[in-house]
């Protein structure tokens, strides 16, 4: 919705050239732009409502102004207890004036939020698909709880920008320029006065509290960022923190973050509060002085005794317009910041450019070839891949291992898109992944991670996230394939059984072979396990891989791990070291000669070994002595 000339795609004006420059440069050439330009020009679709907002505004206060100064006059004239038909203009005038002081206001107020809650509900559309754009692969260095400071706080704070600071600026001049001519023709001694007071309350005074709160301002949203992490790690983390004697560390930290933000909106208030007391003070003086200059016009008979009231009156309704720039200065401000905030996360570098016009897949996605890839994430200057050749062919499995950091998961989200490759190629059937949609590559390539998310539901409903349709038959063959369908059965209320938030209600295994069953249930052509026995013990962690091993028999499949127990079951083994392939072959070709694999069989096999020592030191009794 909007007027004439609005987005085709709403939404899109938040991002402005954005994405292009981004697709173009990498993005580095967005965050240069100034973020209050770009606020402003959201204001071009919805112009003309913003333009009757306005004249509403200013008919509000115009009306105020009119109300004080008729009523000055009626008082005066009154006095001199002339026919009441000579008073009955100024009584309808007075009534007008504040009949039409309330329906202006009520008016502009339903115009201005009006359009200004469109054009929120359309930058939130903004952001979410900015944030679609560079999810997951360019949300690495963003926190959390500053994320999602940033995408609600900050975006709703942009609405500020033209409800308090445009809107009162622009009523600000009509109304004070009208109330200074007024005055002016009346006497231009008080005109005069006005003036000079106006401009001292409408421009000196918020020019001080803009000098004043500018560090103040600038310091706001990124302290209500850090609270929001602080608060969000300590919630999800509440047991590993108390297991491990950090919780009333992780509290202090969340205390002091408050304490910070509590700090800085007191001075930020305090500003205020001298913004309002100077506007006060200047608001007095100026009346003393126009009382002072109509005086004298009085005695002086170049003013009627009936237009003192007026001279006196009318400026003191006038400061209405401007007692309030002080504090639309700091809101200013405040907006610049969250614009800020906000633009860099929309403006980073886009890891996966989609095609304009994307082409169909063929009927088959094999062979998938990788050839010659290199990848790195975005704002990185190292390759995380380099040179990287893969061919998958229909029911081929392939285990990628490696250490920490060698670039097995850069894989995995190259393999679905959410990072496109720097160099080299990547097809599926013959054709460039490139020019295919993000959503068409991940209805071929299929990931369970290591993080899989379980939704705060029942099993039944976390397992229909990938096939809405699935019939009960088809749940209870995916539990099954993933060896968890007696589990399920022992249930209390079966499937229909909830796991709470994040599957806290079932255990570490359970919720990765649920992760599994879901992805088995998708039944992807391409199915890609990223560390499913990431976090588990041991003996779980190698049950679960022989399990899934079993279950994606005659898939194609891409195993990444770090642990090697099992693998014998696949058809190559990948080893990575720092981006590159390093070794590859069957497991028994690798394992039997002196190379990389050999070496990490036997650090694994060594560690494993002290483990065990170590658990069947701890339960055997001990020895006695004499």
């Amino acid at each position: 919705p909007g007027s004439a000339g609005a987005p085709a795609d709403p939404g899109e004006w938040i991002l402005g050239a954005a994405p292009e420059r981004a697709a173009a440069t990498g993005g580095a050439g967005a965050g240069g732009a100034d973020p209050l330009k770009r606020v402003r020009g959201a204001a071009k679709a919805w112009q003309r409502r913003f333009g009757l907002g306005l004249l509403l505004g200013a008919l509000a206060v115009g009306s105020s102004v009119g109300l004080m100064a008729v009523s000055g006059w009626l008082i005066s004239r009154a006095s001199e207890h002339p026919p009441v038909l000579y008073l009955m203009v100024a009584v309808t005038a007075t009534r007008a004036f504040g009949m039409g002081r309330a329906v202006f206001r009520y008016a502009e107020r339903l115009v201005s939020h009006d359009a200004v809650l469109r054009m929120l509900a359309d930058l939130r559309v903004g952001v979410y698909r900015g944030l679609e754009r560079i999810a997951p692969a360019g949300l690495r260095a963003q926190r959390r709880g500053d994320l999602l400071t940033r995408l609600v706080a900050d975006a709703d704070a942009l609405q500020d920008y033209w409800l308090r600071w445009l809107l009162p600026v622009g009523t600000a001049v009509l109304v004070g320029t009208g109330s200074v001519a007024f005055t002016a023709w009346l006497l231009p001694e008080a005109g005069a006065v006005l003036a000079a007071g106006l401009l001292a309350a409408g421009v000196g005074v918020p020019l001080l509290s803009a000098v004043c709160a500018r560090r103040t301002e600038r310091r706001l949203a990124p302290a209500r960022g850090e609270l929001a992490t602080r608060v969000a790690d300590l919630l999800t983390g509440t047991a590993e923190l108390t297991v491990a004697g950090a919780l009333a560390g992780r509290k202090d930290a969340a205390q002091r973050s408050d304490r910070t933000l509590t700090g800085i909106a007191a001075r930020a208030a305090a500003v205020t509060g001298l913004g309002s007391g100077l506007s006060a003070l200047v608001c007095g003086l100026t009346v003393v002085c126009a009382a002072a200059v109509g005086a004298n016009a009085v005695a002086g008979g170049r003013l009627a005794g009936v237009a003192m009231a007026v001279v006196v009156l009318t400026p003191l309704a006038a400061f209405e317009a401007v007692t309030g720039l002080p504090l639309a200065v700091q809101y200013r401000q405040r907006v610049r910041r969250s614009a800020e905030r906000l633009y860099e996360v929309i403006d980073a570098p886009v890891p996966v450019v989609e095609p304009e016009r994307p082409e169909q897949l063929p009927a088959s996605p094999f062979p998938l070839r990788l050839t010659g890839l290199t990848a790195r994430h975005p704002g990185q200057e190292r390759d995380a891949l380099r040179g990287l050749d893969l061919t998958l062919e229909a029911g081929r499995r392939i285990a990628v291992v490696g250490p920490s950091g060698a670039g097995k998961t850069t894989l995995a989200q190259v393999l679905l898109r959410f990072l496109d490759q720097h160099e080299g190629s990547y097809t599926l059937g013959g054709t460039n992944a490139r020019v295919v949609d993000g959503d068409d590559v991940r209805r071929i390539v299929g990931l369970c991670a290591q993080d899989a998310h379980i939704f705060d539901s029942s099993v039944r409903e976390n397992l229909r996230l990938a096939r809405t349709g699935a019939s009960e038959e088809q749940l209870r063959d995916a539990l099954a394939a993933a060896r968890l369908l007696e589990w399920a059965d022992g249930l209390p209320d079966g499937l229909d059984t909830l796991v709470g938030e994040h599957g806290e209600r079932i255990s570490g295994g359970q919720r990765q072979r649920l992760a599994l069953a879901r992805a088995l249930l998708a039944d992807f052509p391409v199915l890609v396990l990223d560390e499913p026995a990431e976090h588990l013990d041991l003996a779980t962690a190698d049950a679960l891989t022989a399990d899934l091993l079993a279950a994606t028999e005659g898939r194609t499949t891409v195993l990444i791990t770090h642990r090697l127990a099992g693998l014998e079951a696949v058809d190559e083994v990948l080893v990575l070291d720092r981006g590159a392939v390093v070794q590859r072959g069957t497991h028994a070709e690798l394992a039997a000669v002196e190379g990389p694999l050999r070496r990490l069989l036997e650090r694994e096999r060594a560690a494993d070994g002290t483990l065990a020592e170590f658990h069947q030191a701890r339960l055997s009794p001990p020895k006695r002595t004499n």
